[in-house]
């Protein structure tokens, strides 16, 4: 069998991670003196409670190497393969960190072999990559074949993500190409993805239904009309608007697979209550 490793930024469904035993590492929200790990120490409903009543953001910080060292060794009790997937190397220092807990663990266990996937991806669009080299993991198809995967599902993916203000994600200092948007009129609601890796523009609407619309057709631009997808939607403390856009996006695509699940509060520090983004690959 061939372990699988990840961080918390995936988002990935608790109930998807045991059922798949998928290793997590957390990653970290610095609030004044405190450091939570997250999703152990501090959860996706409650932290968007506060979050919304902050007038100081926190700070959050990957994982270092000894947190990716932990997982390794975890999994080196059942696994003699594992497959590790981090969030963009160009928005986060998970990847290097994940090498050097690799550099680390390899002198430990020599006989263990594994490889390091940068997804060039967030939220669940890491996440799908997470998932679909599980699977594959799970159906014993070889290491190369994993891997395979792995880097098949980071590349097709998609995410697209809107929010009531990009306050968030300027302040947390990951608004990446999407600054000009910083100085769009109130009420315009902007639609950021992740191109190569890097936070990137797409268009903006003027109300959050203009905003769903516009996401379907741009799924549409990417895959065909009707097309067959896997979809995840992500929110932050909305998931009824998040449950409004999944029925769209049903009414227009075959939907092989859809999934509704909170962003991890890290993602959520830098993204704000309301967000709601959707993360899909052509099934």
């Amino acid at each position: 069998m061939i372990g699988i490793l990840t961080d918390t930024t995936a988002s990935i469904p608790q109930e998807m991670i045991q059922k798949l035993n998928i290793e997590i590492v957390p990653y970290y929200i610095n609030r004044e003196l405190e450091s939570l790990r997250d999703m152990i120490d501090v959860k996706p409903d409650k932290f968007a409670i506060w979050l919304k009543e902050t007038t100081k953001l926190p700070t959050t910080s990957n994982p270092a190497p000894g947190d990716y060292l932990t997982g390794l060794r975890h999994l080196a009790g059942q696994m003699r393969e594992i497959v590790a997937l981090t969030m963009t190397s160009k928005g986060s220092g998970a990847y290097q960190s994940c090498l050097a807990g690799v550099s680390i663990f390899k002198e430990q266990f020599p006989d263990v072999q594994v490889e390091v996937v940068d997804t060039l991806q967030v939220a669940m669009s890491q996440g799908w990559a997470v998932i679909e080299a599980a699977r594959a993991a799970h159906s014993d198809l070889s290491f190369d074949q994993v891997v395979q995967r792995a880097h098949e599902v980071s590349r097709k993916g998609m995410m697209i993500q809107t929010a009531d203000t990009l306050r968030y994600l300027h302040m947390g200092g990951r608004i990446g190409k999407a600054q000009h948007l910083l100085g769009s009129l109130l009420k315009i609601k902007p639609l950021i993805s992740m191109q190569d890796g890097i936070i990137t523009p797409l268009d903006t609407a003027r109300s959050r239904i203009k905003a769903y619309r516009r996401m379907i057709d741009l799924i549409q631009q990417q895959v065909g009309k009707g097309a067959r997808i896997k979809v995840a939607f992500t929110h932050v403390a909305a998931r009824e608007q998040a449950e409004n856009l999944q029925g769209m996006v049903a009414d227009r695509f075959e939907c092989v697979e859809s999934i509704v699940t909170p962003l991890s509060p890290v993602l959520a520090v830098h993204s704000g209550p309301g967000t709601v983004g959707l993360s899909f690959f052509p099934a």
